[in-house]
């Protein structure tokens, strides 16, 4: 059996810095071995992180957050924005693409917590939920021949932290039916008074050790035990965190199945001279590949349109953002 080629590593941040936690994934991402699986558990304190390929400026109240002592980061992994403190144990499993299984991390996960008599089901491909209130999103990088799988579990999070942060778009709110980010998510100390961060740490650990049949390696790190410097300088830099903001000719934006889009172009000539895009889709990668192809194309319906059609070829997968943004480009309202 597969299993029991594989060598299984647990692996604990004692860092409460988001950069250095981000830097410590990627590190791993990088030098994960050929048979291994690792299971990273790490914490940030007063964090808003937001996906690879969102608007920071729009995304949070990254301002307030700042002032107030807290720090933003931004991710490998597409999807939204999410806010950590210490009430929050966040979880990344990695590996090589060929040892992907979602279906056996998420089970790490609903396993462990039924020692504290926790039922959760899985809803859709990223959320964990109690009922219909969620407690744990998860989102997804798949980088050369590498993987990981990182979420959030809500144990004992601020709440109105979360709430006053997180600034979640009103298409957003408007298609979830919802008024506040409170009513959709719950802390698992609701469900169960007893439990702790430590407590679930050592369950997860416990549940990742069965499911994947190997005995446990332990490494600890944090800022002095590991040189992550570049990646750091990295990871906390403005042109990471915010990126560039020209000004627009032309902005519009629109919202699917899949997220959130928004597109903005600079214009001249009648060409499109620059295209920035931003999207909480979990395919960060496609997203990131909508710009080059739109640079130097015509600015008009039917161009736009053939130009993202060409990326059928190189991104079966991604075929019904594809659609999706072929159809809205046709219909001629948006440009």
């Amino acid at each position: 059996m597969q299993s029991k080629e594989l060598k299984t590593k647990i692996v604990r941040s004692d860092s409460f810095d988001p950069w250095f936690n981000l830097s410590l994934e990627e590190y791993l991402m990088q030098n994960v071995s050929d048979h291994e699986v690792i299971l990273y558990l790490w914490q940030n304190d007063r964090t808003v992180v937001i996906g690879r390929n969102q608007n920071a400026w729009k995304e949070c109240a990254w301002e307030q957050l700042e002032k107030d002592g807290g720090k933003l980061a931004r991710r490998l992994s597409g999807g939204g924005a999410v806010y950590h403190d210490r009430g929050n144990l966040n979880f990344t499993f990695l590996m090589r693409k060929k040892h992907y299984n979602l279906k056996k991390q998420l089970t790490v996960i609903l396993d462990s917590l039924k020692n504290f008599d926790i039922d959760a089901q899985i809803s859709g491909r990223n959320d964990l939920l109690i009922g219909d209130r969620k407690f744990s999103g998860h989102a997804f990088c798949f980088k050369g021949q590498a993987a990981y799988h990182h979420g959030t579990i809500l144990i004992n999070s601020n709440m109105d932290k979360m709430a006053g942060y997180l600034r979640p778009s009103k298409s957003k709110i408007a298609s979830k039916g919802v008024d506040s980010v409170r009513s959709r998510v719950v802390n698992l100390v609701e469900l169960n008074p007893s439990i702790n961060i430590p407590a679930v740490m050592d369950s997860l650990a416990e549940s990742f050790e069965i499911i994947y049949e190997k005995p446990r390696e332990y490494l600890t790190f944090d800022e002095r035990k590991i040189d992550l410097s570049s990646s750091y300088r990295k990871y906390s830099s403005w042109e990471w965190r915010f990126g560039e903001s020209p000004q627009f000719d032309i902005t519009f934006s629109e919202r699917f199945s899949w997220g959130e889009i928004e597109i903005g172009l600079r214009l001249k000539n009648g060409l499109v001279e620059t295209c920035v895009v931003f999207s909480d889709a979990m395919d960060e990668e496609l997203i990131r590949k909508i710009p080059p192809v739109l640079k130097g194309v015509v600015f008009s319906t039917e161009s736009i349109s053939h130009a993202v059609q060409t990326m059928y070829s190189h991104h079966k997968e991604g075929k019904e953002i594809i659609d999706d943004i072929v159809k809205w480009m046709s219909q001629g309202t948006v440009l």
